[in-house]
């Protein structure tokens, strides 16, 4: 079930049987101020989702090309592919946690299993992470030149897949 901020936040308090202190109430107050550019950015991401995938698999390409050499995870058509499919995966989700305020849907929709999977698939995990990576890296760039000053908000979509998925502090 995909929670936002203040669903999570109400259903915390209340499985606790506590009314809403102080903490609460700023924390829902800063979901509301922050809407505005959580729409905006989750636009960007729409209109330029094409773009943002290809460039950043490029650049992952660019940065680890072992991956496209023969015996890469990337090598053949059908696994460029797949790896640019995952990007838009993430990409997609990452935008329902940005709206949402609340990256539980990371863990429901996208995380639960992946590593796992992925291990299996023997796809290594730290291309995989780098490319989440450099998709944040991007549309911070890309909000903050469509006037989005404050772009923190994009981090904790994105680093919380990377930590999930590699375990590592990021």
């Amino acid at each position: 079930m995909l929670l936002d901020a203040v669903t999570s936040l109400i259903k915390n308090y209340d499985v606790s049987g506590r009314y809403l202190d102080r903490d609460a109430i700023d924390s829902l107050k800063s979901y509301f101020q922050s809407g505005t550019a959580r729409i905006q950015i989750a636009n960007v991401i729409n209109a330029n989702s094409p773009e943002l995938v290809l460039n950043a698999g490029k650049q992952l390409f660019e940065e680890v090309p072992e991956l496209i050499r023969a015996g890469g995870n990337a090598y053949t058509t059908r696994r460029y592919s797949a790896c640019l499919r995952d990007m838009d995966y993430y990409l997609r989700y990452v935008s329902y946690a940005l709206i949402a305020g609340d990256t539980s849907v990371l863990d429901e929709r996208v995380l639960q299993g992946l590593r796992e999977t992925y291990n299996s698939l023997g796809v290594p995990i730290g291309p995989t992470v780098r490319g989440i990576q450099i998709m944040k890296e991007m549309i911070k760039d890309m909000a903050f030149a469509s006037g989005i000053e404050d772009t923190s908000l994009i981090d904790a979509p994105f680093d919380h897949l990377s930590r999930e998925l590699s375990e590592v502090s990021i």
